[in-house]
């Protein structure tokens, strides 16, 4: 058993088998029993599995704590937290994409939980290239630190601006090259029927599937943010992948609440956008002032201030909406 001692990325790889271990456990509950079937998600199920989610990040956050130490758990947490928070704009690109697939709530948790099992490899890339380039080539930080403050800045400027889903090039280049039916086949992605121009029985795309395929090319384009946004709170890739991939859990179960409140966070991008700044100017203030890097409990208190400021003024703006829905 001496491989399991084995450093793979800084860490011994029994520690990233038993997070892999937790994550699958907590999908196959959450697939294999609690959503066996098809239904409608709800408010307060949203809620309920959504805490239970955070609880689970924020007990492993606090293992992190005691088996590596204070600064390693404080890091941890505010990579959750900001993870957290740049992912709720996703959800509100999500709402988009699924409004306009015209896919009912009813198959909307499908989507989403395989969506995730893309977003666990796909991390798993990103932050294990990430982490080679910032071990080979320290100043790649630098780099992470200027892309960050030019997508917050990006960010606000463009924050009313709406995801345009017909738009995007990679839908466009598969309705030109695939078979796509035009309507919901239940919860398949792929369906066998006759194909209009030879008649002879052809696979489909459905557009549950072209649903799936924009949440992951969206989870890639977020994670663009996100990835060089955590490492620059940390260069540890397991603190990293874990905060990371428990962030996106947790919210991926909150969407079902947060979506049919979507308007009521308008103003979270203009905070969102100062955090992204914020934690990219980190490393040249550091520079500036002689230190290794701004102690992790400045960072987590600024990043609650702005977070905690973008959603008390979003739904201080919004408060006449929620007395008065449409």
């Amino acid at each position: 058993m001496d491989f399991l001692f084995v450093d793979w990325l800084g860490k011994p790889l029994w520690l990233w088998l038993s997070f892999l271990g937790i994550v699958i456990v907590m999908l196959a509950v959450d697939l294999g029993i609690v959503h066996r079937k098809s239904k409608e998600i709800g408010v307060t199920e949203s809620l309920v599995t959504s805490a239970a989610y955070i609880l689970l990040g924020l007990a492993f956050g606090g293992w992190v704590w005691w088996y590596m130490g204070a600064t390693a758990g404080m890091n941890y947490l505010t990579g959750f937290v900001v993870e957290k928070s740049l992912a709720m704009d996703n959800v509100f690109v999500i709402a988009m994409i699924f409004t306009y697939f015209a896919v009912p709530r009813l198959y909307q948790h499908r989507v989403l939980f395989w969506g995730i099992l893309g977003v666990i490899v796909l991390r798993a890339i990103m932050i294990g290239v990430g982490a080679t380039l910032v071990e080979q080539f320290s100043w790649v930080l630098y780099v992470f630190a200027a892309f960050l403050i030019f997508t917050g800045v990006k960010m606000w400027l463009f924050a009313d601006k709406e995801y345009d889903v017909a738009a995007n090039p990679v839908l466009k280049f598969v309705r030109r090259h695939f078979r796509v039916t035009d309507r919901l086949h239940g919860e398949h992605f792929w369906v066998k029927q006759a194909d209009p121009a030879t008649g002879k029985q052809a696979w489909f795309m459905t557009p549950l599937m072209l649903a799936l395929l924009m949440v992951e090319i969206v989870d890639v384009v977020f994670a663009v943010d996100s990835v060089p946004a955590i490492f620059a709170i940390t260069t540890d890739p397991f603190i990293v992948y874990t905060s990371n991939i428990f962030a996106i859990l947790g919210l991926r179960a909150l969407y079902f609440a947060l979506a049919a409140m979507v308007d009521r966070f308008h103003y979270l991008k203009y905070a969102l956008a100062i955090l992204l700044v914020f934690i990219g100017s980190k490393i040249f203030v550091a520079d500036a002032l002689g230190l290794a890097k701004i102690p992790p409990v400045a960072s987590l208190s600024v990043t609650f201030a702005i977070l905690a400021a973008g959603i008390g003024w979003s739904l201080w703006k919004t408060r006449d909406q929620a007395a008065h829905p449409a």
